[in-house]
């Protein structure tokens, strides 16, 4: 079992800076790809960025250039680095792995979430 918990969301106006943290904990040998993904009332869960572990990153197109994703693998924490910051980017932003666990296979956890609010 792995527990995902993130921290550093918040209130912030437009134009601001944020940086979530997800630290993992539990039974696992590997973290594999680590993503953040984000829901806003009333849409659809979306991919922010994914991280994979040997350091290859993707971002979605609305925050390509302002967010930046980067994982300690020491500490077992993916991190997500969100400038420039704008209204349309209030959600609740989710940590999300795949990590091999006991005794030999992979599967996928989520986060609790935690809200960013981004005020004009």
């Amino acid at each position: 079992q792995v527990q995902l918990v993130e921290s550093g969301g918040g209130l912030v106006q437009a134009g601001g800076s944020l940086r979530l943290s997800c630290a993992a904990s539990g039974a696992f040998f590997r973290l594999n790809t680590m993503s953040w993904y984000r829901q806003a009332p009333g849409k659809w869960r979306e991919l922010v960025a994914n991280i994979t572990s040997d350091g290859n990153t993707d971002y979605a197109d609305p925050v390509k250039g302002r967010f930046t994703i980067s994982r300690d693998n020491a500490k077992n924490t993916v991190y997500l680095q969100m400038n420039h910051l704008k209204p349309e980017d209030t959600a609740v932003y989710y940590c999300n792995t795949n990590a091999l666990v006991p005794p030999i296979l992979t599967r996928e956890y989520w986060g609790q979430g935690t809200q960013v609010t981004v005020s004009s």
